[in-house]
C-alpha cells in the first residue's frame, strides 16, 4: 500500500490563509467592549473606599497605575524606520 500524506499547493494555502487570519484576529485595541450607540448608558455607582485604595497601589494588574506620572525619560531622537514611507512618518 502507498500513501500520498502530501500537502498540495492548495492545502498549504488553506493553511497559511487559516493561520494569517489568526494572527489577524488577535489585532485590535485594548480594552473594554464599545456599547452600541443605541444603548442606554446606566450611572455607575460610586468606588468604595477600598477600591479607590486599590486603585493607587501598584501592582501588575493594574494597568493605569503611574500613568499620571512623568515619563522617566527624556524622548530620544526618531530614528527613520523601513515603513516610515508608507505610513506617512
Amino acid at each position: 500500500m502507498i500513501s500520498k500524506n502530501r500537502l498540495t499547493p492548495s492545502g498549504w494555502a488553506i493553511i497559511v490563509l487559516g493561520v494569517s487570519a489568526l494572527a489577524l484576529g488577535g489585532c485590535g485595541r485594548k480594552g473594554p467592549l464599545d456599547l452600541p450607540p443605541t444603548a442606554n448608558v446606566a450611572p455607575g455607582a460610586a468606588p468604595s473606599d477600598t477600591e479607590s485604595e486599590r486603585a493607587a497601589q501598584p501592582s501588575v494588574f493594574n494597568p493605569t497605575y503611574g500613568s499620571e506620572a512623568a515619563p522617566a525619560a527624556p524622548r530620544g531622537n526618531k530614528r527613520p524606520f523601513i515603513l516610515d514611507p508608507l505610513l506617512g512618518n
